[in-house]
C-alpha cells in the first residue's frame, strides 16, 4: 500500500503540491478526503491557521495567535492550539475518507496537531489501514515516519518535479 509523505521547510510548497495531487487524483475518478492547513494572514503577517475537511469544504481554527482569539486552546509556542476544532473538523474528516476514499490526505501531521490525542488515535487508524495516504510530516517529524512510507523531500528546486514524482506513483497505485 502506497504511503507517501511530504516534508521540507516552512514556505516551500508542501500543501499547495498535496492539493495539486488531490485535484489531480480527483479528475481521474478516484474519492479524496482528509484534511488539508491553510496559513491564515492578516496584512501580510501569519495570525494562525485554519484547517479544511477535502470532502465537505467544512473550515475551522488549528492555531491563532496568544491573545488574538476568544477560543480557548492549548499554548503552543507563539501560537494557541484549538483542539476542539481540529477534533471537529480535521479528526471527523480523516476518520471518514478511512470509510470513504481512495486516497486519505493529512496536512500536515506535527508538533501542533499532536496536541490532539485523538488527531493522534486517527493518524494510528490510517497507518494501521490499507487506505493510500498522501500526508504533509513536519520537518522535526519526518525521520518518525521515514521507515513507514516514501519520504519526500521539497525545496523550491525540485518541488515541481516531485509533484509528478508523487502523482505517478499514487497514480500507479490506484489503477492496481
Amino acid at each position: 500500500m502506497v504511503r507517501v509523505f511530504v516534508t521540507g521547510p516552512a514556505g516551500v510548497g508542501k500543501t499547495t503540491l498535496v492539493e495539486r495531487v488531490a485535484r489531480e487524483v480527483e479528475r481521474w475518478g478516484y474519492i479524496v478526503g482528509g484534511m488539508i492547513t491553510k496559513e491564515v494572514r492578516r496584512n501580510g503577517k501569519r495570525i494562525g491557521f485554519k484547517i479544511i475537511a477535502l470532502d465537505t469544504g467544512e473550515e475551522g481554527t488549528l492555531a491563532s495567535l496568544r491573545g488574538t482569539s476568544h477560543l480557548p486552546g492549548v499554548p503552543f509556542g507563539k501560537y494557541v492550539v484549538h483542539v476542539d476544532e481540529l477534533e471537529r473538523v480535521g479528526v471527523s474528516a480523516i476518520r471518514r475518507a478511512l470509510v470513504e476514499a481512495d486516497l486519505v490526505v493529512i496536512d500536515e501531521i506535527g508538533p501542533m496537531e499532536y496536541k490532539s490525542n485523538e488527531f493522534v488515535k486517527a493518524v494510528g487508524e490510517v497507518l494501521n489501514s490499507d487506505k493510500r495516504l498522501l500526508a504533509v510530516v513536519h520537518r522535526k517529524m519526518a525521520d518518525k515516519f521515514r521507515p513507514l512510507g516514501r519520504l519526500h523531500t521539497l525545496s523550491v528546486e525540485n518541488r515541481n518535479r516531485e509533484f509528478g514524482i508523487i502523482l505517478d506513483e499514487i497514480m500507479r497505485e490506484l489503477r492496481g
